[in-house]
């Protein structure tokens, strides 16, 4: 059997972390077994969907690698949707419903004061022809309600293993709004069956969806497809929202984080795999094994994701790199990249140590300037090679006697204006003979 998955966002914002988990672990799953991968977007809710947040679905994917293989709108598709309504009517599977809200929520009220689950009565059911009328005349529009069977809903969950459910403990679950607009429960199936998706793995908080998909896939003469439910995501703060600023792929982006490490991150987490970087998606299908997967919460962590971003960069060979830092506007060479790629967060701030070598620093305030002029004097010529640092520091110790700290941080705060950085080694070269001079003499003039 040919393996065909589908992610099928709703374009009604964009996509965050958790989508995009549910997105990469159904690519992986495809192309683990060279099947196919379709992005369908699930925009039948006109009022609330969005064409920018459509097209930042799809750029999203691709900037991450996630290309598709096959795309769909369900928008085009609500004349399959009016047909299966149809079908389901006239098999006695789907009936008109017409309670307000209001009704509905007096109703849950009252079982609940009985201890009774919140379960619909089925009293629309009981309706006969001429009451039916009175609330068309009353001008009430019927809303459409799938008859559940009662008998067991079973299936094997690619993560859950054996689920279970009592068609006599669900709801019947409303497929059509009172505007005619058919609801996902309805919809996805329709899609899934017609397509012939083999696979839907998504969110653990879809299983009660897959309980009752489970028989209208069937009344619509459909085999169901297999399933499996991700465990959801998790903060440190709490359950990851959907909508939480800053968990959006599109600010990930913009705050420098690297493709690569969000999808080394998202396909381990949750997994009993250790979470490490992966350079390509080819390298991260080699280790993909849905089977990995538990039902514990995932625990997401920007700090980790953090980790993984620096590692990537530390190990990022230039040629990786070079169009990159054009793009930033540096003229980089290879000895710039080896000097700084192993102490940057976000490669846009190689534009940072570029600065910092070829432009103004702030000259710092240092306090022994005798010790400074002292160096100045003993700065060995030029040429300059990574060696040259530490024949210019043992001069220093044989002149003056410092070491350790109290020899290298005067220094660098007075060549880099920082005490932080790259191996002064390195970039001592890059600053170059008459920069470093002149920077040593700013801190005494």
């Amino acid at each position: 059997m040919s393996i065909f998955v589908r992610f099928a966002p709703s374009p009604t914002g964009y996509l965050h972390v958790g989508n995009v988990r549910t997105a990469l672990v159904n690519w992986l799953f495809a192309h683990k077994s060279g099947g196919r991968f379709l992005l369908r977007l699930d925009d039948t809710d006109t009022e609330r969907s969005r064409p920018e947040y459509a097209a930042a679905i799809e750029e999203d994917l691709r900037w991450l690698g996630l290309v598709w293989d096959d795309f769909r709108k369900q928008s085009d598709r609500f004349g399959a949707y009016e047909a299966a309504k149809g079908k389901l009517t006239a098999s006695g599977r789907l009936y008109a419903c017409y309670e307000t809200q209001e009704e509905l929520d007096i109703r849950r009220k009252m079982q609940a004061s009985r201890g009774l689950p919140p379960i619909y009565d089925r009293a629309s059911l009981k309706l006969t022809d001429a009451e039916k009328a009175k609330y068309a005349a009353e001008g009430r529009k019927a809303h459409y309600r799938f008859l559940l069977e009662d008998k067991p809903i079973e299936w094997h969950d690619l993560v859950r293993s054996e689920v279970k459910f009592k068609g006599s403990h669900v709801s019947d679950p409303v497929l059509v709004r009172a505007d005619g607009v058919p609801l996902y429960t309805l919809a996805s199936v329709v899609d899934d069956g017609d397509i012939g998706i083999t696979h839907v793995i998504r969110g653990e908080d879809h299983v009660s969806n897959t309980a009752v998909q489970v028989q209208i896939f069937e009344a619509l003469g459909f085999k169901p497809p297999a399933f499996g439910h991700l465990a959801l995501l998790k903060t440190k703060e709490g359950e990851l929202s959907k909508r939480v600023g800053g968990n959006d792929i599109r600010s990930l982006r913009e705050a420098g984080f690297e493709p690569m490490a969000i999808n080394s991150l998202l396909a381990k987490i949750g997994t009993s795999d250790p979470v490490e970087p992966f350079v390509d998606l080819d390298a991260l299908l080699v280790s993909f094994n849905i089977s990995r997967f538990g039902r514990a919460q995932a625990h997401y962590d920007m700090t980790e994701l953090m980790r993984l971003n620096e590692k990537l960069l530390a190990h990022m060979p230039y040629p990786a790199a070079a169009p990159r830092l054009t793009a930033l506007g540096l003229r980089a060479d290879e000895t710039f990249w080896k000097a700084v790629h192993g102490n940057l967060k976000t490669l846009a701030e190689a534009k940072d140590w570029w600065d910092v070598l070829h432009g103004e620093i702030n000259t710092p305030d240092i306090v022994d300037q005798e010790y400074i002029n002292a160096a100045s004097y003993l700065l060995p010529p030029e040429p300059w090679d990574e060696n040259s640092w530490g024949v210019w520091t043992r001069a220093i110790t044989l002149k003056t006697g410092r070491k350790g700290k109290e020899l290298f941080m005067p220094l660098r705060q007075a060549l880099t204006g920082l005490d932080h950085g790259p191996e002064m080694k390195a970039l001592l070269p890059l600053i170059g003979h008459n920069k470093a001079l002149q920077r040593l003499k700013d801190c005494f003039l």
